[in-house]
């Protein structure tokens, strides 16, 4: 996988991401946040949206994703996701987690050049989208 080193935007990046989840934690609600940034310079953050039915539960990175489509934003550079610790996790920090399979799907569907920032080997890096997704899915194959 080709991994890039984080840039001063990205760390503020993951600052807003972090500051979303502390603001809206809500233990069994709100537990990730996450914050995208466009490729017009321009930060989307938002929680995700815990339901007991999991089915129904939206993640941070989608509801980011909607928020900046809804809002005419169309082209996307950087996405982070940070997980809160639950309320029994109290000792551990907020930590950035890697997007989900569905969430792959979406960021790659919407922007396929977009970094994903995530933690391997215990070191924050980013990588885009696609090397994360081999032998994607889509309508031409």
């Amino acid at each position: 996988m080709n991994v890039f080193p984080l840039t001063q935007d990205d760390y503020a990046l993951i600052d807003e991401a972090k500051n979303k989840i502390i603001d809206l934690y809500e233990e069994d609600k709100h537990h990730v946040g996450a914050a995208l940034r466009t490729k017009s310079g321009n930060i989307v953050s938002a929680v995700h949206i815990e339901a007991y039915i999991g089915r129904v539960t939206v993640c941070a990175e989608a509801i980011a994703i909607g928020s900046a489509i809804s809002n005419g934003e169309k082209e996307f550079h950087t996405i982070v996701a940070v997980r809160h610790p639950y309320s029994d996790e109290s000792n551990r920090e907020l930590t950035v987690v890697s997007p989900c399979g569905m969430c792959r799907e979406l960021i790659s569907d919407y922007s396929p050049d977009c970094f994903v920032i995530l933690k391997v080997n215990g070191e924050l890096v980013k990588t885009k989208i696609m090397e994360l997704i081999p032998l994607k899915y889509s309508r031409e194959a």
